[in-house]
C-alpha cells in the first residue's frame, strides 16, 4: 500500500505542470462539439431545416435556403406553444405541410422508445396530440391524411381531420408484437418501426412477431421501493428459438387484413421491408438463419406477385446494409461484398445486372444520392486510406469519377434533395466538426454553416498530444494504430503502456476523425504519464472481406492473438516498460480485455473489462450466429475462446465492471466470470451499478465509472 501511494505522489508530482481534465466537465459535455442537429433536406431541393437551440431552452425548427444559408425562418419554436416545453425530433408529412413532433420521450432499449407525438398544420397553426397516450413510431401516410402508430403493441391508424381511429391489430401481448420489432431484431438488425404505408395511403403493411417460443430473460430492477422487482423480456440466447415472423397487408377500405407470401417459402428473418415511392411495390430483404443467403424480393400489392430480385449467398455471412437506391426507371443501386470489397452495383428493374459501378481494393462506406441532372451517385469511401472518409462522384456508367473532397480526414455529407446542394461535415484527430455547403455540380464552397472555434480553443490549455497513427506488422498482415503520448514525452524513459480497443468484426476504432470524451480521457491519461495506444486488429472494418471475416467460427480468437502478438512487440521499444502493459475495452472490447488478460498473462498485467460478453453463449442469436453459427453446431468456437475456461491463468491486476440493468450483454455475464474467479482463487475488483444498462450512463454514474477506473489504472499500472 505504501508503494502504490508513493508511486502515486510521485506520477502526481512529476506531471503535475500538465492540468487534467476535469471529469466533472467531461461528462456533463462541456467538451462535446457543436453539430448541426436532425437535418431535413426538403422536397424543393433548394432548401433544409435544422433543430436549434434559443436561448438555453427553446427548441425550433429553423428553414434554411442553400442559396442564403444565413438568412434563417423558424416554422416552428416551442416559446410560441404553451403546451410544449421542449421537443426531441420531428417528422414532415410527404406534402410537408405537416410535422410530427416528439416530446415527452422514454427509452425502452437502444433504438427503441416512446413519447408524446404532436401533429403541427403548418397553414392553419393548428397543434394537436396524436394521442393522449405514449405511443410508438409515429409515420404520416403519403396523402398526410393520417398517421400509423403502435400502441401496448397493437397497430392503429388515425384520421386527422376527422380524429377517427382505426385499430388494426388486437392480439398485440407479452408474447405478439405488431408493427414493430422484438428485442434482437432492433439491437441486431437496428430497426424499430416494422410497417409501411402504400404510395397510394390505402394498405399498410406490417411485421407481426409471435415471440411465444422465444426463452424469457429476467433481470431485478432494484429501485427505490422496499423490494425490488423482476424485468421479464424475452430476448433469444445464441441456438434458442426466435420469434415467427408474418407479414401482413391491411387494407383499409375494406379492413381485411391478408399474409403476404413468399413463392412456398417461409423467410427466417424479414430485416428490411419499404415501399417504393411511386409505385405499389413492396422491396422486402430476407436471410435464413445463417444469415448467408440474402434474398431481395419485389412484391407488387395491385396484382400480389412476389418477384425475386437479386441473390446473394456466401460461405460466410451477408451483411444487412440500407445502400439500396431505386431510380425513376424502377433499376436500382445497390452495394455488395461480393468481389471482395464493399462496391456499389446498378441492376435493372428485373433485378439483371447492369453495370459494378465502383472498383478496387477499397470499399464504399456510403451510397448517398443520385442526380438526375448530371447523372451522378455521390459517395463516400476510403479509397485513399482505411482509416480516413473521401467524398467522390461517379456516372451511373462508372465512368467520370470525380473527388469532391479528398481522402484526408473524416468527410461526411448531407446532400439535397436532386443532389444540386450537400451541406459537407469534417473532422480529422484535430479538427473538431465543422459544416460547410457546398454547390455541387462546380463542387464550390459557399458558406461556412458551422465550426467549432470555441472547443479547440478550450482544449489547447490542456497540452494534450494529438493522436499519432502508424501501422504496426504482426501475424501476418499491417494494422492499423494509433499512439497517444504524453505532452512532455521522453524517449529516454520508460513509460507504462494501455491498450484500447473494441475489435469487433467490421467495426473500426482507428480513424482520423475528431473524438469522444473518452479520447479526451485517453488523453488526459497520458499527460499522467502513460503511453495510450489502440490497435485494429484482424476482423474489423474497411479493409476487405478477407481480412473482416477471418474470424469467422472463433471469434476473439485471433482477435486476441493480435492484441497479445503487439502487445510484446511494443514492449520492446526503449520507452515502454514492459512489465507494465495492460488492456482495456467495453462490450465485445470488454471480452477480448478479459480473454487477452488470462491467455496473454505473461504480457498484460493489467486489465479492465466493462459489460463484458464472457461466453457467446450468453449472447443474442442474430449478432453470434452470424459470425459463430449455433453452439450446437459449433460447441469448441463458443468454449475454446471463453474466457470463462482460462480464469486460473490470471495473473495480472484485474477490474469488472457491468451494468445490472444491462438488457443488451447481461450482468450474467460477469456473474460467471467472478465466479470462475473466486473458484480459482484469483483476486480481482468488481463494480456494479445498479439498474444501469449497456451504456452504464444517467445522473453522477459515468464521472463515477470514469473516476473508478482512472483511481485503478493510476494505482496499478
Amino acid at each position: 500500500m505504501r508503494k502504490i501511494a508513493l508511486l502515486f505522489f510521485f506520477t502526481t508530482l512529476c506531471f503535475a505542470q500538465q492540468p487534467t481534465i476535469s471529469l466533472d466537465k467531461l461528462w456533463n459535455d462541456d467538451y462535446n462539439p457543436k453539430r448541426l442537429e436532425s437535418i431535413r433536406s426538403m422536397r424543393n431541393g433548394t432548401q433544409y431545416t435544422i433543430l436549434e437551440t434559443k436561448n438555453n431552452s427553446q427548441i425550433a425548427i429553423v428553414r434554411y435556403d442553400y442559396g442564403k444559408p444565413n438568412q434563417g425562418y423558424v416554422i416552428f419554436s416551442s416559446k410560441d406553444h404553451s403546451e410544449i416545453n421542449s421537443f426531441s425530433d420531428y417528422f414532415f408529412s410527404k406534402n410537408e405541410q405537416k410535422i410530427i413532433l416528439e416530446t415527452a420521450s422514454d427509452q425502452i432499449y437502444r433504438r427503441s422508445k416512446q413519447a408524446i407525438y404532436w401533429i403541427y398544420d403548418l397553414k392553419t397553426k393548428d397543434l394537436k396530440k396524436v394521442t393522449e397516450a405514449k405511443i410508438q413510431e409515429p409515420l404520416f401516410s403519403p396523402d398526410s391524411n393520417k398517421v400509423a402508430y403502435v400502441y401496448r403493441r397493437n397497430l392503429f391508424v388515425k384520421e386527422i381531420k376527422s380524429q377517427n381511429v382505426i385499430q388494426i391489430t388486437f392480439d398485440g401481448d407479452y408474447k405478439t408484437i405488431n408493427g414493430i420489432t422484438d428485442w434482437v431484431y432492433e439491437e441486431e438488425f437496428g430497426f424499430v418501426r416494422a410497417f409501411d404505408w402504400s404510395p397510394d395511403s390505402s394498405e399498410l403493411v406490417y411485421m407481426r412477431f409471435d415471440e411465444s417460443n422465444v426463452p424469457i430473460f429476467s433481470m431485478d430492477i432494484y429501485g427505490k421501493d422496499l423490494y425490488q422487482f423482476p424485468y421479464q423480456f424475452r430476448y433469444p440466447k445464441a441456438g434458442e428459438k426466435n420469434s415467427e415472423i408474418t407479414l401482413y397487408r391491411f387494407t383499409l377500405e375494406t379492413r381485411k387484413k391478408a399474409k403476404i407470401s413468399f413463392k412456398g417459402e417461409r423467410p427466417y428473418y424479414i430485416p428490411r421491408i419499404k415501399y417504393l415511392d411511386s409505385a405499389n411495390d413492396l422491396i422486402i430483404q430476407t436471410l435464413n438463419r445463417h444469415q448467408n443467403d440474402l434474398k431481395l424480393w419485389r412484391w407488387n400489392s395491385k396484382e400480389n406477385i412476389m418477384h425475386l430480385l437479386l441473390e446473394e449467398k456466401s460461405e460466410t455471412y451477408v451483411s444487412i446494409h440500407d445502400n439500396l437506391k431505386f431510380l425513376k426507371d424502377e433499376s436500382f443501386l445497390w452495394t455488395s461484398e461480393k468481389d471482395g470489397f464493399n462496391h456499389i452495383y446498378h441492376f435493372d428493374k428485373n433485378g439483371s445486372l447492369i453495370n459494378q459501378i465502383t472498383k478496387g481494393d477499397w470499399e464504399v462506406t456510403a451510397l448517398y444520392n443520385f442526380n438526375y441532372g448530371s447523372k451522378e451517385i455521390y459517395y463516400q469511401s476510403v479509397e485513399g486510406s482505411s482509416t480516413e472518409r473521401g467524398l467522390y462522384a461517379i456516372k451511373l456508367s462508372g465512368k467520370g469519377k470525380r473527388t469532391l473532397q479528398p481522402t484526408k480526414g473524416t468527410n461526411g455529407a448531407t446532400f439535397s434533395k436532386g443532389g444540386m446542394y450537400y451541406i459537407h461535415s469534417y473532422s480529422d484527430e484535430k479538427t473538431p466538426p465543422n459544416y460547410t455547403l457546398f454547390e455541387t455540380e462546380n463542387n464550390i464552397a459557399l458558406y461556412s454553416v458551422l465550426k467549432n472555434k470555441d472547443l479547440s480553443k478550450n482544449l489547447e490549455a490542456f497540452g494534450f498530444s494529438d493522436k499519432e497513427f502508424s501501422k504496426i506488422d504482426i501475424n501476418g498482415e499491417s494494422l492499423n494504430m494509433w499512439t497517444i503520448k504524453p505532452a512532455n514525452f521522453d524517449a529516454s524513459k520508460q513509460y507504462p503502456l494501455l491498450m484500447f480497443q473494441y475489435s469487433g468484426p467490421g467495426s473500426q476504432q482507428v480513424a482520423n476523425r475528431w473524438g469522444d470524451q473518452r479520447t479526451l480521457w485517453h488523453k488526459s491519461l497520458a499527460n499522467q504519464g502513460y503511453i495510450i495506444v489502440c490497435i485494429d486488429g484482424i476482423g474489423t472494418g474497411f479493409k476487405g472481406t478477407v481480412f473482416k471475416k477471418a474470424t469467422y467460427l472463433n471469434l476473439v480468437k485471433y482477435e486476441a492473438l493480435d492484441q497479445i502478438t503487439a502487445a510484446k512487440q511494443l514492449a520492446k521499444l526503449p520507452y515502454v516498460d514492459a512489465s507494465r502493459i495492460g488492456i482495456w475495452g467495453w462490450s465485445f472490447g470488454g471480452h477480448m480485455a478479459a480473454h487477452c488478460l488470462v491467455t496473454g498473462s505473461d504480457i498484460f498485467s493489467f486489465g479492465i473489462a466493462v459489460a463484458p460478453v464472457t461466453n457467446w453463449r450468453f449472447y443474442d442469436t442474430i449478432y453470434t450466429e452470424r459470425f459463430m453459427r449455433t453452439p450446437q453446431e459449433n460447441p469448441l468456437g463458443y468454449d475454446l475462446n471463453s474466457p470463462l475456461n482460462y480464469a486460473d491463468q490470471l495473473k495480472g491486476k484485474f477490474l469488472i465492471i457491468h451494468g445490472s440493468g444491462d438488457d443488451n450483454v447481461h450482468v450474467q455475464n460477469t456473474m460467471r466470470m467472478v465466479e470462475e474467479l473466486i473458484q480459482a482463487d484469483k483476486q480481482f475488483e468488481w463494480m456494479i451499478y445498479p439498474d444501469k444498462n449497456h451504456g452504464i450512463y444517467g445522473g453522477n454514474t459515468r464521472k463515477h465509472l470514469y473516476s473508478k477506473m482512472t483511481n485503478f489504472i493510476l494505482e496499478n499500472l
